[in-house]
């Protein structure tokens, strides 16, 4: 089981937002956090079962500039 989090800034998220919502309804990822900061920025949290899938997550985040990720064991 891996956290993997997502981090983007204000701007950002107005470019790809509603792409990369698109983009995570498609997988069976579970949003366990997210959180928009007073400067805009957003983070979110999702709950993965497999490395595969935290690879996968990882590489469809990379489509969008401007979004970073890391990932931890639960």
């Amino acid at each position: 089981m891996w956290k993997v989090n997502i981090n983007c800034d204000q701007e950002v998220w107005k470019l790809y937002g509603a792409d990369f919502k698109k983009m995570t309804a498609d997988y069976p990822w579970e949003l366990i956090g997210s959180k928009k900061l007073p400067d805009g920025s957003r983070i979110m949290s999702y709950k993965v079962e497999e490395i595969s899938d935290v690879e996968s997550l990882q590489e469809e985040c990379a489509k969008f500039a401007g979004f970073t990720t890391d990932f931890e064991s639960l």
